[in-house]
């Protein structure tokens, strides 16, 4: 007799699973813009957890650009860029993205995932080697499981771990072909850096490429707003893939890479994730190099975001939460379990303060947290507000 299988109730034994582990999500539906007061299930909150950290969704600058290339060039492309959809506005945003950062060259996504899935697999094989800050964005896991290359971790942000990698690296027989040290800029869980000066040494060192994905590092860290290659003043003779996305500091959706001429024409020969999808709509493209415009020519943006963190950092210290080793607007509230976090959540929730619980396998297990996410546009009686509100859920719940 066959082995007896049903396909798919196995679905909705693993979604209650998580559900007892208090280890599910609960999508909440936006019903407003993405501004710091907007409405959400029906209710008016005051936002905390969105990535659109220079409020350029709603920038009247980004919205026109969108609304009239939409009308001129069509809600679409047509086609993937590869084929007939590489429109003269997806050039130019390529065009302007590298004069912004910089190099010599750039090259757009759809979405900062597909450029992290599309451009690591390609950069190696059998013979390479791999290398992964233990913390790294799951884009990035995915990316390297995607390739043949042997891999390796080194502790997060342990320069002298990544040495200790490397050397081990080198001894093997037959020696490595290329190697790859791959690391996030802004890690997105708890809003610290990347020792990149001291990355790209030890990379320089042993003739490995490095490449930082910047996605929450654009637009608040480096020369206004450009990232951490400029925050650290590296050349890009030390960091070779500068990666980033559209979809939270410049507040429209995309994904892209930096770097030289022979990187672009490389990944859009091979980035199977560029060249099988359909090209960003033109409205969109138009709306990216919009936000460029407004970060070159409006810097008390990316003042002011960093001004309300440090308001709402110092705040939270004071009553004192652990808040980790946040250098950005990310904020960690630090809760333990799951279902603490989640707790907190609730409290803020129903007490006007839209944030979200951040848990396993999002981050590790007993290391759940809510993540606080400044803004532009918040205010210091709204900041205020919120600090209040944490005190009081935070007693409550005796996190502090």
């Amino acid at each position: 007799m066959a082995f007896s299988r049903h396909p798919t109730d196995y679905l909705g034994k693993e979604y209650r699973r998580l559900v007892s582990e208090n280890l599910n999500w609960q999508l909440r539906v936006l019903e407003s813009a993405s501004e710091p007061i907007c409405v959400v299930d029906g209710k008016e909150v005051l936002m905390l957890c969105a990535n659109n950290y220079l409020n350029l969704a709603t920038h009247p600058k980004v919205v026109e650009a969108m609304i009239k290339t939409s009308e001129n060039y069509g809600a679409g492309a047509g086609s993937d860029r590869s084929i007939s959809g590489n429109m003269v506005v997806h050039e130019e945003l390529d065009r302007r993205l590298a004069e912004f950062k910089n190099a010599p060259a750039s090259l757009t996504f759809q979405t900062g995932f597909m450029a992290n899935e599309g451009v690591i697999p390609q950069l190696g094989g059998r013979g390479d080697l791999f290398i992964s800050d233990e913390l790294n964005h799951g884009s990035i896991i995915d990316g390297v499981r995607l390739c043949h290359a042997d891999r390796a971790i080194f502790e997060h942000k342990d320069a002298e771990d990544l040495n200790r990698v490397m050397e081990e690296a080198e001894k093997h027989d037959p020696p490595y072909k290329h190697i790859w040290i791959f690391t996030d800029g802004v890690f997105s869980m708890d809003g610290d850096l990347a020792p990149l000066t001291e990355i790209a040494k030890i990379a320089k060192e042993h003739g490995a490429g490095v490449y930082v994905d910047d996605a929450h590092g654009e637009g608040v860290l480096g020369k206004g707003g450009r990232g951490i290659v400029s925050h650290f003043s590296l050349g890009r003779d030390e960091v070779h893939v500068e990666m980033g996305t559209f979809s939270k500091a410049f507040g429209v959706v995309g994904g892209h890479i930096t770097g030289g001429e022979d990187l672009r024409n490389f990944a859009y020969n091979t980035s199977r994730s560029w060249l099988l999808s359909g090209a960003v709509p033109p409205g969109v493209a138009a709306a990216c190099t919009a936000a460029i415009d407004v970060l070159e020519t409006e810097p008390q943006h990316v003042e002011k975001v960093l001004h309300n963190r440090n308001h709402m950092l110092d705040g939270l210290n004071d009553a004192g939460f652990d808040t980790g080793n946040t250098e950005t607007p990310i904020i960690p509230v630090m809760c333990g379990k799951s279902k603490t976090s989640k707790d907190l959540a609730e409290y803020l929730w129903n007490d006007g303060i839209f944030v979200l619980p951040i848990f396993y396998p999002m981050v590790a297990r007993e290391k759940a947290r809510i993540r606080v996410q400044l803004c532009t546009k918040h205010t210091t009686d709204q900041l205020n507000r919120a600090l209040e509100s944490f005190k009081e859920g935070g007693r409550k719940l005796r996190i502090i």
